[in-house]
């Protein structure tokens, strides 16, 4: 079966191309299967350098892009550089360039300014939520927040994602009406909203043009890759591509 991705339905310009990637149409198998793009999971090498060929074909790719050593921090890398080797968002501003980051689960978020000049995809668990990689995004673009459009990949949603009370105090300690995106369950914890959390603190940062949300990782087997429902797996790519 050939590559199957979902292209972000947003009103990004013209010479943008975006999306995420689905478990579909590559060569890894078992947990892996098939569509494996995380080099850090035990996965066969070999097989993971030809599913990254896969979908730099697939997608239209000039190449690969720089991938990040992601630590659910807030450290960000500027397309091109070698440093930090570990970071959980990218940010490009030059013609050709596509940044990424690969998730199972943590929600992928993918900026664009308005003139298609600037770039950008992080990595947000909420661990990288809580911390503020959001913010770090934003911080190293160019672009105001008013002009910067935002899509969110798939993730795991509200009722997938069972949480201890220091996942919610970490976020109502700086944003106490973050506690709308918490539900009690009936085992004494919480159902987070990671979407809802991330739509929160971009739009408080002034960014409005929102899209995407709604897909669940734990949910849809058949298209996603899920850390939570299945412990060892794969991972997807969430990606942004500027062309020259």
């Amino acid at each position: 079966m050939s590559m199957q991705w979902i292209r972000a339905e947003w009103p990004a310009p013209a010479g943008i191309v975006a999306g995420t990637t689905t478990r579909t149409g590559g060569v890894s198998d078992d947990a892996y299967a098939s569509m494996n793009l995380g080099a850090h999971v035990d996965d066969d090498p070999e097989r993971v350098a030809e599913n990254r060929r896969r979908f730099v074909a697939g997608c239209g790719l000039p190449a690969e892009p720089d991938w990040l050593t992601q630590v659910h921090g807030t450290a960000v890398r500027l397309a091109g550089n070698t440093t930090p080797i570990e970071a959980d968002a990218a940010v490009a501003r030059e013609p050709g360039a596509t940044v990424a980051v690969l998730t199972a689960d943590c929600l992928p978020i993918l900026l664009c300014a308005d003139s298609g000049d600037e770039i950008a995809a992080i990595h947000a668990g909420w661990r990288g939520l809580a911390a503020g990689i959001v913010g770090a995004a934003l911080a190293n673009l160019r672009t105001p927040p008013r002009r910067l459009l935002a899509w969110f990949g798939p993730a795991i949603s509200q009722p997938a994602f069972e949480v201890g009370d220091d996942v919610r105090a970490a976020f109502v300690a700086g944003d106490a009406g973050a506690e709308a995106c918490f539900l009690p369950n009936e085992r004494g914890r919480w159902q987070a909203d990671l979407y809802a959390l991330a739509r929160r603190q971009l739009e408080a940062a002034g960014v409005g043009a929102v899209h995407g949300g709604g897909l669940c990782t734990v949910g849809d087997r058949e298209r996603f890759f899920s850390y939570r429902r299945d412990g060892q797996c794969g991972r997807m790519a969430t990606f942004i591509h500027r062309k020259r």
